[in-house]
């Protein structure tokens, strides 16, 4: 004999229903997506959701227990994914950082660049200065 819900049960014993989720993306993004789903072999949008949201769930998983992570090439050479929204929820470490030895001509061309009263952020000499 099988046991009918009550109608007036609330919503959380009901059975869950599926969310429907939508994101606006620029074209480049859509692009993207659209290319990562092919690399992939997936066909739908729900499926490659599932699997970006189950590779995020990994991370931040492994962020939070204070693990690295790393992508290491068959000669062994690594590199450490340092992600803005990953470190939000990493334990209290240091984080790898880059020491830049600037000297005082740079530092102050660079103090003009960002300060002026009117700036027209990036200029062409603002990323020459950071890249160099």
């Amino acid at each position: 004999m099988a046991v009918k819900p009550k109608r007036n049960q609330p919503e959380t014993a009901r059975r869950a229903r599926n969310k429907k989720f939508q994101a606006d993306l620029a074209p480049a993004e859509d692009r993207a997506l659209r290319a990562l789903k092919e690399d992939l072999q997936l066909r739908s949008n729900t499926d490659f959701l599932a699997d970006a949201v189950a590779l995020f769930r990994w991370a931040v998983s492994e962020r939070r227990l204070g693990h690295r992570i790393i992508s290491e090439t068959l000669s062994g050479e690594r590199k450490v994914l340092v992600f803005p929204r990953l470190e939000r929820v990493a334990p209290e470490t240091n984080l790898p950082r880059v020491e830049i030895a600037w000297t005082e001509s740079e530092l102050a061309s660079l103090a003009e660049l960002v300060s002026s009263p009117d700036p027209q952020l990036p200029t062409k000499a603002l990323i020459r200065a950071v890249r160099d």
